[in-house]
């Protein structure tokens, strides 16, 4: 069976966020999978979606802190149509993606005990987020 949903996430400041509980609340209702894959696509190329540490926040913030000395909002980039933010945004999106392939079992998200979803918000007013949510399974 095949389910699809598209998720709004509310607005979100620059920086990564923990989203994991975000998303298992607007899947509810879906009927239960004993056996399947969640596919997330995030619908935007100025934001982005990993899986990463789910528990110190500071990981978070140090994952912001290394993207913005890497990818400077102030280098010469030529698209910058959109303000300053824009390239970079476009740049750490491509780098982490905008996709996950999750598994379930027994209607549960099969993450590791320290794994979270997490939404890259790379500019500085990003907007409503939205996610096309495919589950299939059995």
């Amino acid at each position: 069976m095949w389910y699809q949903r598209t998720i709004t996430l509310s607005e979100k400041p620059r920086g990564f966020h923990l989203i994991t509980d975000e998303i298992i609340d607007k899947l509810s209702g879906l009927p239960p999978v004993e056996t399947g894959l969640l596919h997330l696509l995030l619908l935007h190329t100025s934001a982005s979606l990993t899986l990463n540490e789910n528990c110190d926040p500071t990981v978070r913030a140090d994952m912001e802190r290394h993207f913005l000395k890497t990818v400077p909002d102030n280098a010469a980039y030529e698209h910058d149509y959109e303000g300053a933010d824009d390239m970079p945004s476009h740049i750490k999106s491509s780098v982490l993606g905008v996709s996950l392939l999750l598994p379930v079992r027994q209607g549960r998200l099969q993450l590791g005990t320290w794994q979270g979803i997490w939404l890259g918000e790379h500019r500085i007013h990003g907007g409503p987020r939205k996610i096309i949510a495919t589950l299939q399974g059995e």
